[in-house]
């Protein structure tokens, strides 16, 4: 069972989003060839889900700017600008994006307490979100993931996943993804190698 894994490829990470990675549009066709290639069984989607006012919000703390250390719940937390607030087009995928085949969505980011980058659980790593246990009971033997942003969402979600779902292979698709520092992400896929995470590109995907 060969799954793929879209995280976050969401308008607020888009250009003209709240929150844009730098061309986060440009995952999307290369997301949509690996969509429609026949070559998953099933394919997930994630998608930040902020209620508003989320503490991770610098808008909740008075004084603070979007990109500055505070924190959130007693710990260091970036401050974000307002982003994907839950039933706002920002929130929404992507408009080109090939949603429509997707076969399950894992919301995320919902508990206004604590931050949640990866799919699988917050940041805390107290609550999980259900999806490695949605994959398990698929019998999902290979995971492929993708999206925005590389050195945020993307790397915790693949380190998360070698972690809660052992035994199955996890790769990273690098040119159906992208990230908001280059420094960020080469970081973040020596992070990811050396966690256990195979570095792909799409054409190997598809091979």
């Amino acid at each position: 069972m060969k799954a793929l894994l879209l995280i976050d490829i969401q308008n607020g990470f888009c250009p003209g989003g709240n929150l844009p990675v730098p061309d986060g549009d440009q995952v999307v066709p290369v997301a949509n060839t690996l969509i429609d290639s026949g070559k998953y069984d099933l394919i997930v989607a994630s998608q930040d889900w902020h209620p508003a006012g989320h503490g991770s919000f610098a808008s909740a703390h008075p004084g603070k700017k979007p990109f500055e250390i505070g924190t959130l719940s007693g710990k260091p937390q970036m401050m974000w600008p307002d982003h994907c607030v839950q039933n706002t087009k920002d929130a929404e995928f992507h408009p080109g994006l090939h949603v429509g085949v997707v076969d399950f969505i894992q919301q995320k980011g919902q508990n206004p307490s604590v931050d949640s980058y990866s799919a699988f659980r917050d940041n805390d790593q107290a609550a999980l979100t259900g999806l490695a246990a949605f994959l398990r009971g698929k019998g999902v033997s290979t995971l492929d993931l993708c999206g925005l942003a590389t050195d945020y969402c993307v790397k915790f979600s693949a380190i998360d996943a070698v972690e809660m779902l052992p035994g199955v292979a996890v790769r990273f698709i690098e040119d159906a993804s992208r990230g908001i520092d280059p420094n960020g992400v080469r970081a973040a896929i020596d992070e990811m190698r050396t966690r256990g995470v195979a570095i792909i590109r799409s054409r190997d995907a598809l091979a």
